[in-house]
């Protein structure tokens, strides 16, 4: 079964993927190539936050915790 979180990283992962095959494969401007390279830099601080947040839930179990 797939969570929102993993759903979420998925989509996030696809687009930081297409982002990067654009910036690499296509002459893309100057505000273009900035504009995606934000967009990338924020999906990949989402991507880490988000397996962040499921090693602390992963470790959470480890533990014997359950999640609130």
């Amino acid at each position: 079964m797939t969570t929102n979180a993993s759903g979420e990283f998925e989509k996030a992962l696809t687009r930081l993927e297409e982002i990067v095959g654009k910036l690499e494969r296509e002459s893309v401007g100057l505000d273009e190539s900035v504009a995606l390279f934000k967009e990338g830099r924020a999906l990949a601080q989402r991507c880490e936050q988000l397996l962040k947040d499921a090693q602390a839930s992963i470790e959470a179990a480890a533990r014997g915790e359950t999640e609130r």
